[in-house]
């Protein structure tokens, strides 16, 4: 769901405040994690391309058609795993769509908390 235009200010400011009050946290939260994960992903994809080639000229030396089968099937799967990575990386300087793994679940609780609090200090503000 996207933002409206009043939240997208109110995140921009809290982005500001928080670069004013610790610019070396804001930058350790940028998404450096997400970088290095999608790039060990892509390196690990080439590595399984790199495999199955192996594996379809050894299916081709040893006449054996279902391992240059496997090894045609590992190579393109790992192609995917490639081109979907290389796509989902962010950009430097661009905030990562989410993070992998478990902590998706725990950093939107934590977001929720400050957004709640957030419109209570509104409301208050407002009354």
């Amino acid at each position: 769901m996207p933002l409206s235009e009043h939240e997208q200010r109110m995140l921009e400011q809290m982005e500001r405040a928080l670069y004013a009050e610790d610019p070396k946290f804001a930058t350790a939260l940028e998404g450096s994690a997400l970088r290095t994960y999608t790039r060990r992903r892509v390196y690990q994809a080439v590595a399984g391309f790199l495999v199955g080639i192996a594996l379809l000229m050894a299916g081709m030396v040893a006449q054996q058609i279902w391992v240059s089968v496997v090894g045609f099937l590992v190579m393109l799967g790992c192609a995917v795993l490639a081109v979907t990575g290389w796509r989902k990386a962010p950009k430097p300087g661009e905030q990562p769509a989410s993070p992998p793994g478990r902590q998706n679940r725990q950093r939107r609780s934590m977001m929720d908390r400050i957004e709640q609090r957030w419109q209570r200090r509104r409301d208050e503000q407002g009354q």
